[in-house]
């Protein structure tokens, strides 16, 4: 993965049209869909929990398949973006004690990697207007690339590959 820069004005209009325009969608499908399928095949009378609950269950498969279909269209391009670094990032913590003792260890690819996480966090920080530990994963950043520069490496925390991970936690 390679970190992009985006453009934060964008991000966020898109992202707040697609949260609202998914509820709404989301809301009419589920209440549209009970009501259709209580007035088709019940007489109306009783509680209709279990269809109601079926109702909301088939309006999630079909707004999940709308989102799925379009997922790389040009409106949803940082969108998809911010959400595939997300998902990459929480790759990463789920691996952050070998990532660390590869650190400890001077391993250069555990370098690369906990720069990138550090890197990618700082840019969804800024994204989602969350800077309330930005000074101290500055101060991360700051420290990780000291020490690579001791090292004689590359600070390159902008490009991620999986299998610098796989080859790290195997």
């Amino acid at each position: 993965m390679q970190l992009k820069s985006i453009n934060k004005q964008r991000y966020r209009e898109h992202l707040n049209k697609v949260i609202v325009g998914t509820i709404a969608i989301f809301a009419t499908l589920s209440l549209g869909l009970s009501t259709l399928i209580i007035q088709l095949f019940t007489d109306g009378e009783g509680t209709h929990f279990w269809i109601n609950l079926g109702g909301v269950v088939l309006a999630m498969i079909i707004v999940w398949q709308i989102l799925k279909a379009y997922q790389n269209h040009d409106y949803l391009t940082e969108i998809k973006y911010v959400w595939d670094l997300k998902q990459t990032l929480n790759l990463i913590t789920r691996a952050h004690k070998k990532i660390q003792a590869g650190v400890d260890n001077n391993n250069p690819s555990a370098m690369r990697i906990l720069l990138f996480s550090y890197k990618g966090s700082q840019q969804v920080y800024q994204l989602d207007d969350n800077t309330i530990t930005m000074s101290e994963l500055n101060q991360k950043i700051a420290a990780l690339e000291e020490k690579m520069t001791a090292l004689n490496l590359p600070i390159e925390g902008d490009v991620f590959q999986h299998e610098w991970l796989e080859n790290l936690t195997s």
